[in-house]
C-alpha cells in the first residue's frame, strides 16, 4: 500500500511527532504472543459455562416449557425461562434503549429465528449443550413477516402489541412509534418549499435502492460472564458501552449503579454488534437463577442470530436546474429493524439525513420509518443508516450526471458544498472541504501500481458526509508517578481499533513523557470516568481530548508543587522526561515530591472530563454534529462478462481527519473499511426463506477474502487541524466505508452501461443485468 509522501499539503512533522506516529501499539506482542486477555478468555473462581436454547419458529406463543429432564442431568445447576422473569428484582423484566420492549429472555411469545427461549447453567459447556435437546418447548405458530414491504401492509401481523417508550434513557429524544402498526420509528423533517422546487425544475429523477442485511462477523463472537450476588452485579463484557450495560442491569436487577461493574478486558472486534446492550442481561440473570457466575460465549453462527446491519429501502426524488444545480430533494427511508428496536430509531433518522450527501440542497424534504418485522434484531454497524444512504445518494447522482450528459466528477465538483456551507440547516455546518478531498481521492489511485489485466477496465467515483451521532460525554483520569510513568483510565473499549495506543499518544505528547513510560488500564466502571460509549468514530474525539484535560490538569499541579518548592511562577516550569524544568534547571519528579510532602512518593493526578459545556479553541460541544465524518472514493473494477464477478482492482480513499494521531491505526482502519464495504458490496447478505435464515453460517455467509480484496488500495489523510479533538483531529474509521458500493456500481455502469439498484452486486445480479441490456439493445 503506497503513495505519494503528503509532507507539502499536510506539513512536515518534527522527528519526535514522527517516532510517536509510527510507534507500535501498545497491544500488538500481546496480541500476537497470546497474551491478550479478550472477553472470550476470562474465567473466574466457580464459573458455570451457559448455552441458549433459541426458537426454530419466526413467530409463535409459548404453550409450556418443561426442563425438567435438563435439570435431572448430572451437571446441570439451572434453567432460566421466561417464568422466572416474575421473579426479577427490577420493575420490569423487559429493556430496550428506544422501546422497552426486549425481554430478557422470551416470556410467552418468540418473535424470530433465534430468540432465547431457555438458558441452561452447568458445569461446562458440552452439559450444557446436552441440556439444550433435553428441554421440551410447545409452541403456537404465528403468521409472521420478513420484509418491510410485508410489515407495512395492511393487516399484517403485529411483531409488538404494545410500545413502550423510553426518553432521554441512552440517546437522546425518544421514538415516534405508531400504535396499532409495525412502525417503530416515524420522523420528517423539510426545509425550503420542496413541491414548488420540483414543480419549476429543469428534470426531475427518481430512483429506488436496496440494501441488504449484513453481519457484522466480529472475530471473536458475542461474549459475556456475570457474577450476580446479592445486592451486586459483575460483569466482564464483550461489548462496547459498558455504561449502557451498566444501566440496563441496574434497572433489571434493581442494583445501584455503584454497585454492577462492568469490565472490558480486549474485544475481538464490534462494528456495532457489540455496541449498546445485547447478551448482558441474559447472562446476568443466569447467574442470579445459578447464583453462582456464569460464562455464555456463543458461535458466530448465534452472532448472526443476535445482530446485523439494518436493511434499507431508500427513495429518492431529485430536482435539478437548467444549469444541472441540484435544487430539491425528496427522501424516504424504510428500515427493517427486526424483531427488536435496539438502536433502529437512530437509525432510521441517519439514514435520511445521510441521503442528502455533502451538498448543499435548498429544498429538502426528509421521511424515515423504521419496521419491526419476524427477522434477527437490527442494530448499529459502522456508520449507522450511512452505507445504505450512500449507496442511493452516490449512485443516484451518477444517473443524473449520466442523464445530463456530464462528467461525474465534474458534476459532482460543481454541486458539492463548500466548506462552511450547511448540509441540512438546522447541523453544524460543513466543516471539510470535500473538493479537495475528491481531488486527492482521484490523484492517488494513478500513483498505485497498474494492476496486471489485459481487459477493460472501468473506474467509479462516490463522495459522502455522515453525521456521527455522538453524545459528547466521556471522562478520563491520569496519573503522574513519582518515577515518571503515567497510567491513563478511561471507559473506551479496545475493539481492535487501536484506541489505547491513542491515548498513551495524546498523553505522552501532552506531559511530554516517553511513549513507554505509558499504560492504559483495562476499561473498568469502577475505576474509570463514566463515557457514553466506544462508537461513532468518538473514542479518539472524547476520549482523547479528556486525556489531554487531565494532562493539563496534570502539569498545573506539577507547576504549582514546584512553585511551592522552589517559588517563582507557574509558567517558569515545564515537564520533562521524569522531572521538572525551571529557571535553577532539573528536579526529578521524586525529589520534588520529597521537597513538598517529606516523602519520594505520591502521584499528580488529573481528571479531564467532556461536556456539552466543554469550551476547547471556541468549539461549540452543543452544536450537532461534533464533526462531519466524510470521504471520497475511487474504484477500478474489471468484470467477468461471461459471469457477471466483478474484480476490484485498485481502490483509493481520502478524508480529512483534522489531525493523525497514529497514521499506521489510522490507515488500517480507513483501508479495513473499504475491504469492509466490498462485502455488502458484492456479496454479503442474509438470506430468509419463510421465516428462516438459510445462510447462517460461515460455509454458506461470504465475507471478502484475500482473494476478494484489491489488488492495491491506498488511504490519503487531510490535515486541516481543525478539528474538535485533541491538536485538531476528528474521527475517522466509519467514514471509509460508506462510498465502497456506489463507487463499484459506478464503474460497473461507466464501463458497461448496466446500472443495478440492488445490492449486492452478486455474479448473477450483474449478469442478468447484461442480459437484460443486451437485449434492450438488441430490440431498439
Amino acid at each position: 500500500m503506497g503513495g505519494r509522501e503528503e509532507e507539502s499539503k499536510l506539513g512536515a512533522r518534527s522527528r519526535a511527532d514522527v517516532r510517536l506516529d509510527r510507534e507500535p501499539r501498545a497491544d500488538y506482542l500481546e496480541k500476537v504472543t497470546g497474551a491478550a486477555t479478550f472477553a472470550s478468555d476470562v474465567a473466574v473462581p466457580e464459573m458455570l459455562h451457559g448455552k441458549i436454547l433459541r426458537s426454530p419458529l419466526p413467530h409463535a406463543r409459548i404453550r409450556a416449557i418443561d426442563a425438567s429432564a435438563a435439570l435431572a442431568m448430572p451437571g446441570v445447576v439451572a434453567v432460566l425461562t421466561g417464568a422466572d422473569l416474575r421473579n426479577l428484582p427490577g420493575a420490569s423484566n423487559r429493556w430496550g434503549l428506544y422501546l422497552r420492549d426486549r425481554p430478557v429472555i422470551a416470556l410467552d411469545t418468540v418473535r424470530y429465528v433465534g430468540d432465547p427461549v431457555a438458558a441452561v447453567a452447568a458445569i461446562d459447556e458440552a452439559t450444557a449443550e446436552d441440556a439444550l435437546d433435553a428441554i421440551a418447548v410447545d409452541y403456537d405458530p404465528l403468521p409472521h413477516v420478513t420484509t418491510s414491504h410485508e410489515a407495512l401492509a395492511d393487516g399484517a401481523p403485529l411483531v409488538h402489541a404494545e410500545m413502550d417508550k423510553l426518553k432521554d434513557f441512552y440517546f437522546r429524544g425518544e421514538a415516534s412509534p405508531v400504535t396499532g402498526t409495525n412502525i417503530f420509528q416515524r420522523w420528517k423533517y423539510a426545509a425550503g418549499d420542496v413541491e414548488q422546487a420540483f414543480a419549476g425544475a429543469a428534470r426531475v429523477f427518481e430512483d429506488t435502492f436496496t440494501f441488504p442485511m449484513v453481519f457484522h462477523f466480529a472475530m471473536e463472537p458475542h461474549v459475556c460472564v456475570a457474577h450476580w450476588k446479592p445486592g451486586s452485579l459483575e460483569i466482564w463484557s464483550g461489548g462496547q458501552t459498558p455504561s449502557a450495560i451498566q444501566r440496563v442491569c441496574s434497572d433489571l436487577f434493581a442494583i445501584p449503579l455503584a454497585a454492577v461493574r462492568v469490565h472490558s478486558p480486549y474485544v475481538g472486534g464490534g462494528f456495532g454488534g457489540k455496541a449498546s446492550v445485547k447478551i448482558d442481561p441474559l447472562v446476568a440473570a443466569l447467574s442470579w437463577k445459578a447464583r453462582k457466575p456464569v460464562r455464555i460465549c456463543l458461535s458466530i453462527s448465534e452472532s448472526m442470530l443476535t445482530a446485523r446491519r439494518v436493511s434499507a429501502e431508500v427513495t429518492l426524488k431529485t430536482a435539478v436546474d437548467g444549469e444541472g444545480r441540484l435544487i430539491a430533494k425528496s427522501v424516504r427511508s424504510v428500515v427493517n429493524g427486526g424483531a427488536y428496536a435496539d438502536t433502529g430509531p437512530a437509525i432510521a433518522i441517519k439514514a435520511a439525513i445521510r441521503a442528502i450527501g455533502p451538498y448543499h440542497i435548498p429544498n429538502l424534504h426528509l421521511e424515515a420509518l423504521g419496521v419491526y418485522t419476524n427477522t434477527v434484531p437490527g442494530a448499529a454497524f459502522r456508520s449507522i443508516g450511512g452505507p445504505q444512504a450512500v449507496w442511493a445518494c452516490e449512485s443516484q447522482v451518477d444517473i443524473i450526471a449520466a442523464a445530463l450528459g456530464r462528467d461525474p466528477v465534474e458534476y459532482r465538483m460543481a454541486n458539492l458544498a463548500h466548506k462552511g456551507e450547511t448540509i441540512k440547516p438546522d447541523l453544524r455546518p460543513l466543516d471539510v472541504d470535500m473538493r479537495e478531498s475528491l481531488r486527492e481521492a482521484i490523484f492517488a489511485i494513478d500513483e498505485l501500481p497498474e494492476p496486471e489485466h489485459a481487459g477493460t477496465r472501468a473506474r467509479g467515483v462516490a463522495v459522502a458526509a455522515s453525521d456521527p451521532g455522538i453524545m459528547p460525554i466521556g471522562g478520563a483520569i491520569v496519573r503522574l508517578r513519582a518515577d515518571g510513568s503515567v497510567s491513563v483510565s478511561a471507559n473506551t473499549v479496545e475493539i481492535g481499533q487501536g484506541n489505547r495506543g491513542v491515548l498513551r499518544l495524546v498523553a505522552s505528547k501532552a506531559l511530554r513523557q516517553p511513549l513507554e513510560r505509558i499504560t492504559v488500564a483495562e476499561p473498568d466502571t469502577a475505576q474509570a470516568p463514566y463515557d457514553w460509549g466506544t462508537g461513532a468514530s468518538r473514542s479518539t474525539v472524547i476520549i482523547g481530548l479528556a486525556v489531554q484535560l487531565a494532562c493539563e490538569e496534570v502539569t498545573r499541579q506539577v507547576a504549582e508543587t514546584a512553585v511551592h518548592v522552589l517559588g517563582g511562577a507557574p509558567a517558569d516550569y515545564r515537564l520533562e522526561e521524569g522531572r521538572v524544568e525551571g529557571p535553577s534547571g532539573g528536579m526529578a519528579l521524586r525529589e520534588l515530591l520529597r521537597r513538598f510532602q517529606g516523602i519520594d512518593a505520591g502521584e499528580f493526578l488529573g481528571v479531564g472530563r467532556v461536556t456539552p459545556a466543554t469550551k476547547i479553541r471556541g468549539f461549540d460541544f452543543r452544536l450537532s454534529p461534533l464533526f462531519w465524518e466524510t470521504a471520497s472514493n475511487v474504484c477500478e473494477i474489471a468484470l467477468d462478462e461471461a459471469t457477471g464477478a466483478i474484480r476490484v482492482l485498485r481502490v483509493s480513499g481520502a478524508a480529512d481527519l483534522g489531525k493523525v494521531i497514529n497514521r499506521k491505526a489510522a490507515e488500517g482502519q480507513d483501508e479495513g473499511a473499504i475491504v469492509m464495504g466490498l462485502g455488502h458490496t458484492l456479496s454479503e447478505e442474509y438470506v430468509y426463506e419463510d421465516g428462516q435464515v438459510v445462510n447462517g453460517t460461515m460455509f454458506d455467509y461470504h465475507v471478502p477474502t484475500w482473494v476478494d480484496s484489491p489488488l492495491h488500495v491506498h488511504s490519503v489523510f487531510i490535515e486541516s487541524g481543525d478539528g474538535p479533538g485533541p491538536d485538531g483531529a476528528r474521527g475517522g474509521g466509519e467514514g471509509a466505508i460508506l462510498p465502497v458500493a456506489p463507487a463499484v456500481a459506478n464503474a460497473l455502469f461507466q464501463g458497461w452501461g448496466v446500472r443495478v439498484k440492488e445490492l449486492p452486486l452478486t455474479p448473477e445480479r450483474v449478469w442478468r443485468a447484461l442480459q437484460a441490456a443486451k437485449r434492450e439493445r438488441a430490440g431498439r
